[in-house]
């Protein structure tokens, strides 16, 4: 979990404002990666954006009694989003009946560990991917990721099938070098 501050004390006493991370680079870090979490519960990625969004709102208003670490403010948006989007379930229940489907109680916490995994491997695979030169990169989305094939990749990028798929096994050879070998095959799993 994330931990709180001591109260009581100044900023300054705590650590001073230089430790402070900004929101903006928190915000880059880990905006997609808490929507995809939070679509993984709710089904909806505009109501997930929305989650995501005020999750953001409440750290930033919460952020003085958050420690000064990474770790904690990941841990306060993981667990600020996910109480967000059991919300929103909640509301929908109701709106929906979606009380006759599935009960809250059901939820168990191993799929929001699951879930939780997915995104940051996913994360970490896109941004392997997004390290590579421009044409590697280009094809590697649209052929890893969109799950395009190389004929389609090449009409859409007017080029020849050969080239796609030379291309592609040299970003597999670049992708190897800056992935662990799980995460690896994980994307070759979830290219095929």
């Amino acid at each position: 979990m994330y931990s709180i501050k001591g109260e009581g004390k100044s900023r300054e006493e705590r650590g001073g404002s230089g430790n402070e991370m900004d929101l903006k680079s928190i915000f880059d870090e880990y905006y997609d990666r808490l929507i995809y979490f939070s679509v993984q519960l709710i089904n909806n990625r505009e109501q997930a954006q929305d989650i995501v969004q005020e999750a953001f709102v409440k750290y930033w208003d919460y952020r003085e009694n958050i420690a000064y670490e990474r770790c904690a403010v990941k841990n306060y948006l993981y667990t600020t989003v996910k109480h967000l989007s059991f919300n929103v379930l909640r509301h929908n229940k109701i709106v929906d009946n979606y009380a006759q489907k599935q009960s809250l109680t059901e939820l168990a916490d191993q799929p929001v560990i699951d879930a939780i995994i997915t995104s940051e491997v996913l994360a970490e695979i896109h941004m392997a991917i997004q390290s590579l030169p421009e044409n590697y990169r280009i094809i590697s989305l649209k052929g890893f990721l969109a799950g395009k094939k190389n004929h389609e990749i090449a009409d859409e990028l007017g080029m020849s099938v050969n080239t796609v798929k030379k291309q592609k096994q040299r970003a597999l050879q670049l992708l190897r070098l800056k992935l662990t070998s799980d995460l690896f095959a994980i994307l070759l799993w979830h290219a095929s």
